[in-house]
């Protein structure tokens, strides 16, 4: 098991899978964002294994409920508590400054709230509007396609935070092979789940939506931040939760 591998899964997953204490270097925090397509797919394994479980004992209401409290507990909320933060920003702050000194606050204000509050109420409208014959594959490739959509836009973006902040240590080494790598991945697991049409599909609109995610970033931040990155995640997510039966159904 690689030391990346190990940053990765620890980094976005609550579960421990080595005891050891570990100190990354710069070039393997940027490193470990290769495993992050690799470790959605497992996070998504996780969660549909317990959708399958709770498919056969609650309600759909109640197990979709579950799934997502099943998924804020495996990720430790890292990528909501990111979208509240850039959303207080955006709300409460008039300058690129205004907005970073905002989302550094470890409160969660009206905007952040009702913004949780409604991503939260999306996934679960998508997740009871799914297909049953979408359900597995979406399950399994949803938090791949999230995390994918991190390491891209991290490539591809400057830090916002010129002293430094927790998406500069991974931003200051990652390169295009790391990019690469996480894209295999993701694209072979759409492919094989999705079929070929529907990769292209999500993919597509996958790069147009980070290009314009990149693009109000540099004009409201000035560039990513941690936050950013876990609000695209969710947005990123979400998105394809809602749009992936019309891709199938347009084939």
């Amino acid at each position: 098991m690689t030391r990346p591998f190990v940053f990765a899964w620890h980094f976005l997953t609550a579960i421990p899978i080595s005891r050891q204490h570990h100190v990354p270097t710069g070039q393997e925090l940027a490193a470990s964002m290769a495993w992050y397509s690799t470790v959605g797919l497992l996070i998504g394994g996780l969660t549909a294994l317990a959708d399958y479980g709770l498919r056969l004992w609650v309600a759909a209401e109640v197990g979709n409920a579950l799934l997502i409290v099943l998924l804020v507990l495996l990720t430790r909320g890292l990528h909501q508590d990111g979208l509240a933060d850039t959303v207080d920003g955006l709300g409460g702050g008039r300058t690129v400054e205004d907005r970073l000194r905002i989302m550094r606050d470890p409160r969660v204000g009206a905007f952040g709230a009702t913004a949780l509050f409604l991503s939260l109420l999306l996934r679960y409208a998508g997740l009871l509007a799914l297909p049953s014959t979408l359900r597995l594959p979406v399950l399994l490739c949803m938090p791949a396609l999230g995390r994918w959509a991190m390491v891209s836009l991290a490539w591809a973006s400057p830090s916002a935070r010129r002293e430094g902040g927790l998406a500069a240590a991974f931003l200051t080494h990652l390169s295009w092979q790391h990019v690469l790598l996480s894209t295999l991945v993701l694209g072979a697991a759409l492919t094989i789940a999705l079929g070929g049409s529907a990769t292209v599909a999500t993919m597509g609109m996958g790069i147009l939506l980070l290009v314009l995610i990149r693009q109000r970033c540099l004009t409201w931040f000035g560039g990513v931040t941690g936050d950013v990155l876990g609000a695209t995640n969710e947005l990123v997510e979400i998105l394809f939760l809602l749009s992936i039966p019309v891709l199938v159904m347009a084939r």
